[in-house]
């Protein structure tokens, strides 16, 4: 897994050149994003479990076939997995937020996903859902502890890169 910090350095490392103003720019806002960033992830991690449960709720409220026979949350089984995914998002997004680098979502949770959810015929409509969702609590959370950030760009981005990365893979 690679931090902002590294990718960076790598990146100037490979091409044999010493860190100009646009590498000085982005390090800076990484560390002048860092409180924020520890912040948010205490919030996501002393409020994993409500927020997991939040997210589900309003998935299975908007779209209640997905537990009817046939669905794919239909069997205790497969309902737990969903949950787990739920859960799989929201712990890979914080660890995306802290390092401020997406590496790990393709590391972790993109590479390898199509021919999991292809295998288990999982849809991809309700799964990219169930991100968005989380994206929207965790942003509603952090206005409820009345965390300021100038702007909703670090919680975004992680889970707009899974996404778009769910909807690329065309599953």
């Amino acid at each position: 897994m690679q931090d902002a910090i590294s990718t960076v350095v790598n990146k100037y490392d490979l091409a044999g050149r010493y860190l100009d103003n646009t590498a000085l720019d982005e390090l800076n806002t990484y560390f002048s994003t860092g409180l924020d960033r520890i912040r948010i992830s205490e919030v996501i991690n002393s409020q994993a479990s409500n927020i997991i449960k939040e997210a589900s709720a309003q998935l299975y409220e908007e779209q209640p076939e997905l537990l009817r026979p046939g669905g794919n949350s239909y069997t205790t089984r497969r309902y737990a997995a969903c949950l787990r995914d739920i859960e799989y998002y929201l712990r890979y997004c914080s660890y995306a937020i802290i390092a401020g680098d997406n590496d790990i979502l393709d590391e972790r949770v993109l590479d390898g996903l199509r021919e999991t959810y292809n295998s288990l015929e999982v849809p991809i409509g309700p799964t990219t859902r169930s991100i968005q969702i989380l994206q929207n609590i965790i942003t509603e959370t952090i206005k409820v502890n009345q965390i300021s950030l100038p702007d909703n760009k670090i919680i975004d981005q992680p889970f707009q890169y899974l996404i778009n990365g769910l909807g690329e893979q065309n599953i």
